[in-house]
């Protein structure tokens, strides 16, 4: 007699083969979107950053988020990565004996954490309600949750495990950086930008964020040079500071078809933890497939009619009542 086992065998055996046929032909990706022309974004610079976690505590403060323990004591916010209530930390790189800073070998750096505002965000492409959108114009990747369903899909998409799902809400909620886009009415930006103290995180438009990246990266270490801070364009606050040895690379200028967030670092990005990804976002695959799975309902009545055809074919006559069983 065939287990149960046997019968699921069979029917995703059955429907991987008339989805195939279904599909037959390989999707082919689209092209992976460009930022928009007026994108806003932030420039993260390590070389910058002492660590202080004023950006931490003034993103919580900006988007009215509780405080996470993870101490015993209860006496500070003291969360280890982004959550639902978190969309924003500073996570520190340590080597060996930790003498020097922005250095892999017997060193320490920090990295920043939180939404890079893709070009092409998955979070958005999965989304089968539109409850992640991308502002065509500020290019800010936001959430609505009132169109929220809580199935999490953005938070399986996302090559940085950025959106994080707020378990102990009773309507299923998604926590993530939105560039503070709620505050721009008030003449505010980005609070973790306006906070910094050393101009380590800064905010403006991602052009002319790269263009001040590729500045940094062309000084000497060393050498004196003023940095902005705040926002760029803004009122005049920068500063003069030796510049750090910046590795020769502006992480989100291109990776996963580029990002809105761009930083700098004189560690390796991975070692920071952050992803190595392609130049493509995943995006721009992963969506050609949905829709030809889904068009014309190809998917849902490839799987319904291996289930009939597996569930036909394992009813022996053998099994068929008898007629003394019958009588």
């Amino acid at each position: 007699m065939n287990t149960r086992r046997d019968f699921l065998k069979g029917v995703l055996a059955g429907g991987a083969v008339v989805t195939a046929a279904a599909v037959a032909e390989p999707a082919i990706a689209r092209e992976t979107k460009k930022r928009p022309a007026e994108g806003l974004g932030l420039l993260y610079d390590a070389t910058l950053c002492v660590g202080c976690k004023a950006c931490v505590a003034a993103c919580k403060v900006a988007n009215n988020n509780p405080p996470e323990f993870s101490t015993e004591d209860h006496l500070w916010d003291t969360p280890l990565d982004t959550s639902g209530y978190t969309f924003n930390i500073i996570k520190m790189y340590r080597n060996g004996t930790m003498d020097a800073k922005d250095q892999e070998t017997n060193g320490y750096s920090f990295m920043k954490i939180s939404c890079m505002h893709c070009a092409d965000p998955s979070c958005v492409s999965a989304c089968p309600v539109s409850a992640m959108t991308k502002d065509p114009v500020t290019g800010v990747v936001g959430y609505n949750p009132d169109k929220c369903i809580g199935c999490r899909y953005c938070v399986a998409a996302c090559p940085f495990g950025i959106p994080k799902y707020q378990y102990d809400s009773p309507t299923g909620r998604i926590g993530k950086c939105e560039l503070c886009r709620h505050r721009y009415k008030d003449g505010h930006y980005s609070a973790c930008a306006e906070v910094c103290p050393t101009g380590a995180t800064l905010y403006g438009k991602t052009s002319d964020l790269l263009i001040e990246a590729k500045r940094r990266l062309a000084m000497k270490p060393g050498e004196l040079n003023r940095f902005p801070r705040g926002k760029i364009g803004g009122p005049d606050q920068s500063w003069e500071t030796p510049a750090g040895k910046y590795l020769q690379h502006v992480y989100g200028e291109k990776e996963y078809g580029g990002t809105q967030v761009l930083k700098l670092s004189g560690v390796s990005f991975e070692k920071v933890g952050l992803p190595d990804l392609p130049e493509d976002s995943a995006a721009a695959l992963s969506e050609t497939i949905q829709h030809t799975l889904y068009g014309n309902l190809i998917m849902p009545f490839a799987v319904l009619g291996a289930m009939t055809y597996v569930a036909k074919r394992n009813v022996k006559l053998d099994d068929a009542p008898t007629d003394k069983e019958e009588g």
